[in-house]
């Protein structure tokens, strides 16, 4: 099976996060929440890690890009709603998850602890429901 290449991230969407680099939005943005989770613990590896990415975006754009899949679903909608909305299950809602959104919008995403993960899991999700909507 080949995955369509499309351009399911936005550049514009990964700088602004990156504008908060500190706490690793951008590089959980691109699918990467390991280095995401480093750079929340020390603030962009102490900035200089926040201001090498600055250079490394395109890249990391790119590579989302390729591995993710394009869809129904629009990964920057989420993204956006998840970290503004994301404790009130918006972008669970965005997604057709109605159940775990009203779960999320009772609880608080469930007491942040589901926030949380989903910042870890948010493009898989996305991917996810883009490839079953195909």
């Amino acid at each position: 099976m080949t995955q369509s290449v499309g351009d399911t991230h936005s550049k514009t969407i990964g700088y602004l996060l990156w504008i908060f680099g500190f706490t690793g939005a951008h590089r959980f943005y691109y699918g990467k929440p390991i280095t995401g989770a480093i750079w929340f613990f020390t603030l962009g590896l102490l900035g200089i890690g926040w201001l090498i990415d600055l250079f490394l975006i395109p890249g990391m754009d790119r590579k989302a890009d390729f591995r993710y899949q394009t869809g129904k679903y629009d990964y920057s909608v989420a993204w956006i709603l998840q970290t503004f909305l994301g404790l009130f299950g918006i972008h669970r809602f965005y997604m057709g998850k109605i159940w775990t959104g009203i779960l999320w919008l009772c609880t608080a995403g469930i007491f942040g602890i589901g926030y949380v993960y989903d910042f870890c899991t948010l493009n898989g999700q996305v991917d996810e429901r883009n490839k079953a909507v195909q």
